[in-house]
C-alpha cells in the first residue's frame, strides 16, 4: 500500500511539474504576443504622428493663404490687387 501511495504521489508530482511548465510556456507565448502587438501599435502611432505633421504643415499653408486673402479683401481703398 505504501508503494502505491509513493507511486501515486510521484505521478502527482510529475503531473504538477508538467502543468507548471505548460503554464509558464503559455505565459511566455502570451508575453511575446503582447510585445508584438505593442510594436505594431507603436508603428501605427509613429505613422499617425508623421501624417499629423504633414497635415499641420498643409494647414499652416492654408491659414497663411486665408490670412493673405482676408487682408486683400479687407482693402478699404477700393482697389483689389
Amino acid at each position: 500500500m505504501r508503494g502505491v501511495a509513493v507511486a501515486v504521489g510521484g505521478l502527482l508530482l510529475v503531473g504538477g511539474a508538467v502543468v507548471v511548465v505548460l503554464a509558464d510556456q503559455q505565459r511566455v507565448a502570451e508575453i511575446t504576443h503582447l510585445q508584438q502587438q505593442i510594436d505594431q501599435v507603436d508603428a501605427r502611432l509613429d505613422d499617425a504622428r508623421e501624417a499629423n505633421l504633414r497635415l499641420a504643415e498643409r494647414l499652416t499653408t492654408v491659414r497663411t493663404q486665408i490670412a493673405d486673402d482676408d487682408t486683400a479683401l479687407g482693402d478699404t481703398t477700393g482697389f483689389l490687387p
